[in-house]
């Protein structure tokens, strides 16, 4: 309740502040730009939301249909004391972004998504401190308010490494003019975001390679679904990551399940691997993901070495792979059709889960870019020796 006071508040003093006292940005460039009067600090105020529509056929079963408010945040960026000094928060409103509350979370809803310093200091050299995105998957980084469909695949839901709290050192150098190469490594908690119970394992290791040998992307490119730039020339970013999570005591790495037994928690160390690559020219895109996810020993145990069983069944960790190809053209009039194809193989010796293929079909406008724009998709989920599902849906993202 304090909290949404806190937001409540916030809103109304930005709000009343006189129309001639201060000057709108364009759309999509945030609500509010406020600058010190000493140019000392700086703050970017967004705020965005999406509107979802889905509805699902499964053989031998009724159609179900849903609305849903998938996304609703607050985001604070800007830099405080000196511009090599940045800051991003973001804050999650729906229920989707708040789902999650346990006694790892002090029984709260997640309201932070985002709360990271970003120092750069040294050239082409940055520090981060805080909660933010592991540099995983590419799907995942690319910001939800970014996608080229209406939400991410199925390989970012079994594979991603998602958001912790942790440390970041982030480099970047030209190895000639135009070949860009960027390297990352983090050391993070290794259970996920907003947790203030642990650490209850070990820690997590992750590094992350980027290779751009026709120079960077523009706007940013890289990491936003289509290629709404239209970039001149060929863009290409191959990049590799390697995650491992040492004694991790969840059933995903640092996502999925706690996998608590009669003393305690069970722990192995859990490494994953991705691999992926993005190409844009002239508004054709593609991108490629493969992960990787194997565990020291899978099969979770009590401290006797007895099986850890839920509901009757071993609780293991999820290990496997999968792999994600999307590809899209967006036509001059802003209308894009997009394609992708994604497969998930979980080791079904140990998971006891048949591999999974799914395609889907996408459609979407761009009304203003990424801030305000209509997308639609239809998916056919084909599960091996289970129903298959029809899922279609239809979602409106509006940021400002």
């Amino acid at each position: 309740m304090k909290f949404k006071m806190m937001v409540a508040m916030l809103l109304f003093a930005l709000t009343t502040v006189k129309a001639q006292e201060y000057n709108a940005p364009k759309f999509g460039k945030g609500l509010f730009n406020l600058v010190g009067k000493d140019s000392s600090w700086t703050m970017k105020i967004g705020l965005r939301a999406q509107f979802l529509a889905t509805s699902t056929w499964e053989d031998g079963a009724s159609n179900e249909t849903s609305f849903l408010i998938r996304r609703s945040r607050l985001k604070f960026d800007g830099y405080a004391y000196s511009p090599k000094l940045k800051y991003k928060i973001e804050l999650g409103l729906s229920n989707s972004d708040l789902s999650g509350a346990s006694q790892f979370t002090s029984n709260a809803p997640r309201y932070i998504l985002d709360a990271v310093l970003m120092w750069n200091f040294a050239p082409n050299l940055e520090f981060w401190f805080g909660q933010t995105k592991l540099p995983g998957n590419r799907e995942r980084v690319v910001s939800s308010s970014n996608l080229q469909m209406v939400d991410r695949s199925l390989l970012n839901s079994v594979f991603t490494i998602d958001r912790d709290m942790g440390m970041q050192l982030r480099h970047h150098f030209d190895l000639t003019n135009k070949f860009v190469v960027k390297e990352i490594v983090s050391l993070a908690q290794g259970e996920g975001r907003n947790v203030t119970t642990g650490n209850l394992g070990g820690y997590q290791y992750t590094t992350r390679l980027e290779l751009f040998p026709f120079g960077d992307f523009e706007d940013h490119g890289d990491y936003s679904g289509g290629d709404l730039s239209r970039e001149e020339t060929p863009k290409l970013s191959l990049a590799a990551a390697y995650d491992f999570n040492n004694n991790a005591v969840k059933n995903r790495s640092n996502q999925g399940s706690y996998m608590a037994n009669d003393s305690g928690f069970y722990e192995t160390n859990t490494s994953t691997l991705f691999v992926d690559a993005m190409f844009k020219y002239n508004g054709f895109s593609f991108m490629a993901e493969y992960a990787d996810r194997s565990a020291e020993d899978p099969y979770a145990k009590n401290a006797d070495g007895s099986p850890l069983l839920k509901d009757g069944n071993q609780v293991v960790v999820e290990v496997g792979e999968g792999f994600n190809l999307q590809t899209g053209y967006l036509f001059k009039s802003n209308w894009e059709v997009s394609g992708r194809y994604t497969s998930i193989m979980l080791d079904k010796n140990i998971t006891g889960k048949n591999p999974e293929n799914q395609y889907t079909l996408g459609v979407s406008k761009y009304i203003v870019g990424h801030h305000l724009k209509i997308q639609s998709d239809i998916s056919h989920l084909q599960i091996k020796n289970d129903n298959d599902e029809l899922m279609f849906r239809l979602q409106c993202e509006l940021s400002f």
